[in-house]
């Protein structure tokens, strides 16, 4: 039997805003910003309050499908404009990490074209100097068959995550040095970049 280690104050505050018609209505605003605006990031605030209120799974889905819906046609629409994502930006920060997640979840489900193929585009679409770094070397444990289990526990250092840092959502240090893994996955990450010459082929017409 699983402990339930909410204390009867979080309950109770978590009942008071069910019936909080203050609440509710801010809520349902958010929700229509959302839908109206196309909003990544309002999606994102609406999702973490129906969670903490314990909202229904289709509930819960229909808000990340839209999420994951439509990041991705924000990054369709950005790749064929050649620009790229600047993650100072709340939406566009918003963007890249719902395309992140997604990608990290085909990784755990074990679809490795489909991972890797996200983490070379977000290789490609952040600039950001560490995490454009960080995405080559997801692609390339893809690449080198290095199941998701493992990456998680053998390579990804996590004990240095700041929750205050919105950064902290994407993996970006490792246990090994990253010059020493881009050694020993050189050849992936060269094929990778390789894969994406046509991105900036394309760029160039």
């Amino acid at each position: 039997m699983t402990q339930n280690t909410e204390t009867p104050q979080e309950t109770l505050n978590i009942e008071a805003l069910k019936n909080d018609t203050e609440f509710q209505d801010n809520v349902r605003l958010l929700e229509k910003e959302m839908q109206e605006q196309n909003s990544i990031a309002k999606g994102y605030q609406l999702l973490d309050i129906k969670l903490a209120m314990e909202e229904d799974e289709e509930t819960i889905n229909e808000i990340f499908t839209f999420i994951v819906n439509r990041a991705f046609d924000v990054l369709s629409e950005y790749l064929t404009e050649h620009k790229k994502f600047n993650l100072a930006d709340p939406e566009e920060y918003a963007t890249a990490r719902a395309i992140y997640e997604h990608g990290i979840q085909r990784y755990s489900e074990k679809d490795m074209k489909g991972a890797k193929e996200i983490f070379l585009v977000l290789h490609y679409q952040i600039e950001d100097p560490e995490i454009h770094e960080a995405m080559i070397i997801h692609a390339a444990a893809v690449m080198e068959g290095i199941g998701f289990e493992t990456f998680i526990d053998e390579f990804a250092d996590v004990t240095h995550l700041d929750p205050e840092d919105p950064k902290s959502i994407f993996i970006t240090e490792f246990v090994q040095p990253n010059d020493m893994i881009m050694a020993m996955w050189g050849h992936h990450m060269a094929a990778g970049k390789k894969e994406l010459e046509v991105l900036d082929q394309d760029s160039k017409k």
